[in-house]
């Protein structure tokens, strides 16, 4: 499986994700820099490709003769280590002595093994501001909005995944995540999506979501198109000062 993911061809590679996100066929041998497996002290090594880091691995007892590792080594399935690795932002790297050099799986891959493949898009993801006119729903979700108190602001970005078909994502940022605000920003996008163009996706990220390609974009690159605070800060209108010609108002008839 290894041999068909070359440059460019992305079904491959998610085939390969798949693979390793299945227990039944997704074992791999990490090879441990320091103590031996299962104990307290055991270390993955660890390599640098890019500015990123990855923990090396080989596929099969026959890879791992092949590799001439000589030290300890650690049997697991691959939906364990993704689990493991990338909340530390490591990624894995299958039979890195291979010709080629082998293939890198980066964290944020991980993390779809990790979650769920189909739960996140398939990356490497082109995000932009969106172009698409929706605004109707901008507007009623605005509007929405502002009646959700446990709604900070919102932030939006159009997602082009690798394998898939683009959609607009909305970026929730909420003041607590306690169970009666997750309903009501729920409740908040139910009552606005019907104003969502026919066939045009839309989904939601969770702000607080330190791991999400899409909310690190949306942090680094997206103004919120909400903002509670800021409306709040806005100066009010004031009635208009006496004057003119015009006496104050005292009372009425």
């Amino acid at each position: 499986m290894l041999r068909q993911v070359t440059p460019g061809r992305y079904d491959a590679y998610e085939a390969l994700l798949r693979a390793l996100a299945t227990p039944s066929s997704g074992q791999i041998w990490m090879l441990l820099w320091h103590g031996q497996a299962g104990s307290p002290d055991a270390q993955y090594g660890n390599m640098e490709v890019g500015g990123f880091g990855y923990a090396p691995c080989v596929t099969s007892a026959q890879e791992l003769s092949a590799s001439g590792w000589n030290r300890s080594y650690e049997v697991v399935d691959g939906l364990d280590v993704a689990r493991t690795l990338y909340p530390d932002h490591y990624g894995l790297w299958l039979n890195p002595h291979a010709p080629g050099g082998g293939v890198g799986v980066p964290w944020p891959d991980l993390r779809r093994i990790a979650t769920g493949l189909d739960r996140q898009p398939a990356g490497p993801l082109r995000l932009s501001e969106p172009g698409v006119d929706v605004a109707q729903f901008y507007a009623l979700l605005t509007q929405n909005a502002h009646r959700t108190p446990a709604l900070r602001s919102l932030r939006r970005a159009w997602v082009q995944p690798t394998l898939g078909a683009p959609y607009l994502a909305i970026g929730l940022d909420v003041y607590d995540t306690s169970p009666a605000a997750v309903d009501s920003v729920r409740a908040m996008m139910q009552q606005s999506v019907g104003a969502v163009p026919e066939g045009l996706p839309v989904s939601t990220v969770a702000m607080t979501d330190d791991y999400d390609p899409v909310v690190l974009w949306m942090r680094a690159n997206a103004r919120p198109f909400y903002d509670r605070e800021a409306h709040a800060a806005l100066p009010q209108p004031q009635p208009p000062a006496p004057g003119y010609g015009y006496p104050p108002v005292h009372g009425g008839y």
